[in-house]
């Protein structure tokens, strides 16, 4: 597969294929544009025409991709989760041609770096200067984008994928998960709140920033309240890097990493615990009835992510975001050929080593 290939002009059509579908939640994470992996990964699920999605818990980048997929799915089905979710990446491209102040410029290509010019002033004013300085209007072109194609009271009466989209409480440090029926714009924007670079957004009076702080996306999330019982995780940050950063954001941005799989890793631990369990018999049978065997899956995207700097997850070219979905919809397609017989039968991932 072309990783560079842009999306081909006009509508595309679902691809059936014969046997059985199987249902799957999935666990979003995001990171900014490398958000579009996880884009990737929905479109070559949706396109298989094997797997229904139940339901999908995510933060940030992911929480966008969790309420576009939604919306369109409510809309139009498959096919039309599919092209609300090409148009929704298109738009932020669009729009960050005129407002990403670190967007590639023709200066740019005439010095290739790994890393825009403006990125580094960008990285320096951000360590002396809060959003509420440099942007004291508290201008978020991403409202916008997402009201533009998401009706928010719609969706909040979807009935067919349930939603739990996870933000950080500031005051407190708690996680707090926005359900269906309580997602808002302002709920994804909060799921995706940087602090350092974005005002924190109040709802209901409180504030909040990105729930990658709190340690989402929630899994026991999605057990609650779907009847389907494996999960794929949509690895969005890299598990594993080759290098050792030395510069000092990519420092501050490995611990991140570091923490949110760490998270990640104990959630998803204590629901194969839950299971071993069940298969042992060692939960009596009155608990059982109340307890649930859960499958967890994993696509990651260590291979093409962990070459990728910090500064990248603000590179919102057209080239570079499908350059991303087509790895995400490579990654899908290898997941599928090698791991669907095994849903709903078992999980696909050793629990016992270190990473997912």
């Amino acid at each position: 597969m072309n990783m560079h290939t842009d999306i081909a002009a006009g509508p595309r059509r679902t691809r059936r294929r014969n046997g059985p579908v199987r249902s799957l939640n999935l666990a979003l994470q995001g990171t900014g544009a490398h958000g579009a992996f996880g884009w990737g990964i929905i479109d070559k699920l949706l396109e298989d025409g094997r797997i229904d999605i139940d339901g999908i818990t995510a933060t940030s980048a992911g929480a966008m991709n969790a309420v576009v997929y939604a919306y369109g799915h409510m809309q139009s089905g498959k096919e039309g989760a599919r092209e609300q979710l090409e148009t929704f990446w298109r738009k932020v491209s669009d729009r960050a041609a005129w407002t990403n102040p670190m967007r590639r410029t023709p200066v740019d290509a005439m010095f290739p770096t790994s890393e825009p010019m403006a990125w580094r002033w960008f990285e320096n004013m951000i360590r002396v200067m809060s959003p509420y300085e440099f942007n004291p209007l508290n201008l978020n072109p991403m409202r916008g984008i997402l009201e533009s194609v998401v009706d928010f009271g719609l969706l909040s009466r979807c009935w067919t994928t349930q939603l739990a989209v996870c933000a950080t409480h500031v005051k407190s440090g708690r996680g707090r998960i926005f359900t269906t029926r309580e997602i808002t714009a302002d709920a994804v924007l909060a799921s995706a709140c940087t602090p350092s670079l974005s005002q924190a957004v109040t709802i209901d009076g409180e504030q909040y920033w990105d729930g990658v702080y709190s340690g989402y996306p929630a899994l026991g999330a999605l057990i609650a309240n779907t009847s389907t019982r494996d999960v794929l995780i949509a690895q969005i940050s890299p598990i594993e890097r080759r290098d050792v950063p030395r510069r000092a954001p990519d420092i501050q941005g490995r611990i991140s990493e570091i923490a949110l799989h760490s998270s990640l890793l104990r959630e998803a631990r204590a629901l194969a615990a839950i299971t071993q369990l069940i298969d042992d018999d060692w939960i009596k049978l009155e608990h059982k009835n109340k307890l649930s065997r859960v499958h967890v899956h994993a696509i990651r995207s260590d291979e093409i992510v962990s070459d990728l700097t910090i500064a990248s997850t603000f590179e919102t070219g057209w080239k570079f975001l499908t350059r991303l979905r087509d790895a995400g919809r490579l990654a899908a397609e290898l997941w599928l050929e090698t791991h669907f017989d095994k849903i709903g039968v078992r999980s696909t991932i050793d629990l016992h080593t270190n990473h997912l």
